[in-house]
């Protein structure tokens, strides 16, 4: 079923520009999802075909829900530096339903500001035209820079939310996640 939500080409910010995926999009993001420091709150790194899988489910979450995480490029280089965007959760959690706003960028644009420019931009999105009511964002505990992004986003914990992810196993060391809310009109 097509999505009822219209979806624009590309999000600009000062210095992103947050699209649909192009091929070329391919190799850099299978470098991203190898990189160990990138990965570290994943139970993983990514094979190339993981790389390959992922890219393909964004795809298909696109043109089911007309939203999704966007490809990041650097408008200076042009260069793709990763995702930002929205996503609804494939697993059962007591938050669901659900939107989850997240990014994931390589390690050499850290620090610059540009997960936080990029999710202020989708959530302006997900708010005035999507007209959604409420976004979350989860990570494991241990995930300070996420989690300072989703604070500087205005995003709050919601600690009564925190919840074991189900698709890891028990005792694995990631397992306890930390959930944030924000609302259409400011903190949840």
């Amino acid at each position: 079923m097509p999505s009822p939500f219209p979806m624009p080409e590309s999000i600009t910010t000062d210095r992103l520009t947050l699209r649909r995926w192009r091929a070329s999009d391919r190799e850099p993001f299978r470098a991203l999802n190898a990189d160990p420091r990138v990965m570290e709150f994943f139970p993983a790194v990514l094979s190339p075909e993981e790389s390959d899988a992922g890219i393909a489910r964004i795809k298909r979450h696109f043109d089911q829900h007309g939203f999704g995480l966007y490809a990041a490029e650097l408008i200076e280089t042009q260069a793709f530096i990763g995702f930002i965007g929205l996503g609804v959760p494939s697993f059962e959690a007591p938050f669901m339903p659900a939107v989850e706003i997240g990014w994931r960028l390589a390690y050499e644009y850290w620090g610059r500001g540009l997960a936080t420019e990029g999710a202020r931009a989708v959530t302006r999105h997900a708010f005035e035209t999507l007209k959604l009511p409420s976004l979350v964002s989860f990570t494991s505990t241990a995930n300070l820079r996420s989690r300072r992004v989703m604070e500087n986003i205005g995003m709050a914990r919601d600690a009564t939310g925190d919840f074991d992810h189900p698709n890891l196993p028990e005792g694995h060391p990631l397992r306890r996640h930390v959930l944030y809310r924000l609302s259409r009109g400011g903190n949840s």
